[in-house]
């Protein structure tokens, strides 16, 4: 099964660099332009300019973010502003956080290198569909740099419970790194050195699927990454480092893993009207008026079933209830019933394909449709006439990411936003 390995990371020497604090960002993927350039401003040697550089005018084939970061790497490395480890190493990661509620919690898990395999192999199991444009500006850079900088975030059964208690044992005194990033969240790493503990704990995952939570892209990029440099190399060696990625593996039963709902706002649909969707609507679903449109994500999580809400910019909304059980057989009888029973395929297949002409493509181009994590701004959008209406989901539980993955399925896109996200640049990984 999974094959995994300490490694030589590279991370920032403080004395050099600055304080750490001041040098990691949030996954890539979820900066805008503003907070781009804000990291751009915090420190010189901030990751940022290597992860996620600015595009600039002028920039052409021989001069653009990728070519800067590739010659940024080199200079880091060359002043001492990152250098790697002396031997082998695991890193244990913990963060803790607090919830809106004041309640803290955390989770732990280790920061290695994974033998890359195809997904049809069945030991890394992706869990939703992927963008074509993100890879191609995840290869570039790859190629550009030969390096991971951030973690694809992983998840693993510990049916016999060893895995964990041994990561544990590991981490049972101070870390060598503690520090909050802006938001609050503490950062805590271990290096742990390769001995007889680490070999271990990876031996223990050659038992272990991989369910990959957070960075397919990456994933499925360090795939096509590695069979360039095969087929360049001709003979490699099996333990070559190109051959493996750089992840963070948590156990699934953590109970610090969070996973939030990613909600769907609608634009530009031709003839939209509140009252015909409705109607249409009202055979498959049970349809129910409510007030105050800002208990809504409150009101859908007490629920039983399976439950949407549904706002079209009033003082009002509606919660739309499943009640034809056999609908999504007949409408995706090919998937499996996990797949059948997620939020995102009903709401998906059930709703938007049938009443709202949104098809697969018209989803993957995001014509008519658009994404927020942010339940406020779903309703604002609506209220300030930038998009038609908003459909808001619950979250997508854990055991059902297992279900669908276990089947070699994809969920739709944006099924799942797993919180609170990795810091970038806390260890990195260079394959040469």
């Amino acid at each position: 099964m999974a094959e995994i390995r300490a490694f030589r990371g590279l991370r920032y020497d403080p004395s050099i660099a600055g304080d750490l604090k001041e040098l990691v960002t949030p996954p890539y993927d979820i900066i805008s332009p503003e907070e781009q350039k804000g990291y751009y401003a915090k420190n010189e040697n901030n990751v940022i300019r290597l992860e996620y550089g600015m595009e600039l005018a002028g920039d052409s084939e021989l001069q653009n973010k990728y070519t800067r970061a590739g010659q940024q790497l080199k200079d880091f490395l060359n002043t001492g502003v990152l250098k790697r480890d002396e031997k082998d190493c695991l890193y244990i990661y913990e963060q803790i956080f607090q919830l809106k509620n004041g309640e803290s919690k955390s989770f732990k898990g280790i920061i290695c290198l994974v033998k890359l395999e195809e997904f049809d192999k069945g030991v890394v199991l992706p869990h939703e569909e992927t963008l074509s444009k993100a890879k191609s500006d995840r290869f570039n850079l790859m190629c550009a740099t030969n390096c991971n900088f951030s973690q694809i975030y992983s998840l693993y059964l510990d049916e016999q419970k060893k895995i964990y208690p041994a990561i544990d044992a590991l981490s049972d005194g101070e870390p060598d790194i503690c520090f909050a990033t802006d938001d609050g969240i503490q950062q805590r790493l271990w290096i742990i050195p390769e001995n007889k503990e680490v070999r271990d704990i990876i031996s223990l995952f050659r038992a272990e699927k991989l369910y990959i939570a957070d960075g397919h892209h990456r994933y499925e990029t360090a795939l096509n990454y590695r069979n360039k440099l095969r087929e360049e190399k001709g003979t490699y060696a099996e333990n070559a480092l190109f051959n493996y990625v750089m992840m963070f593996l948590v156990n699934m039963d953590n109970e610090g893993l969070l996973v939030f709902p990613t909600h769907r706002m609608l634009r530009d649909l031709s003839d939209f009207s509140e009252e015909h969707f409705l109607k249409e609507v009202e055979h498959d679903f049970s349809v129910e008026k409510c007030g105050k449109p800002m208990q809504m994500e409150q009101e859908l999580s007490k629920r039983e079933g399976k439950n949407f809400g549904f706002y079209t910019g009033k003082d009002y909304y509606y919660i739309l209830t499943l009640k034809n059980k056999t609908l999504m057989d007949d409408l995706i009888p090919e998937k499996s019933e996990p797949y059948r029973n997620l939020d995102v395929s009903i709401l998906h297949s059930g709703i938007l394909e049938r009443f709202m002409g949104i098809d697969k493509e018209n989803m993957a181009n995001q014509k008519n449709l658009s994404y927020t994590r942010d339940f406020s701004e779903a309703i604002d959008r609506v209220k300030d006439g930038t998009v038609q209406c908003s459909f808001i989901l619950n979250a997508t539980r854990i055991n059902e990411i297992k279900d669908v993955t276990l089947y070699k399925e994809k969920m739709p896109q944006k099924s799942t936003y797993f919180w609170p996200k990795l810091v970038t640049g806390i260890v990195m990984n260079q394959f040469e």
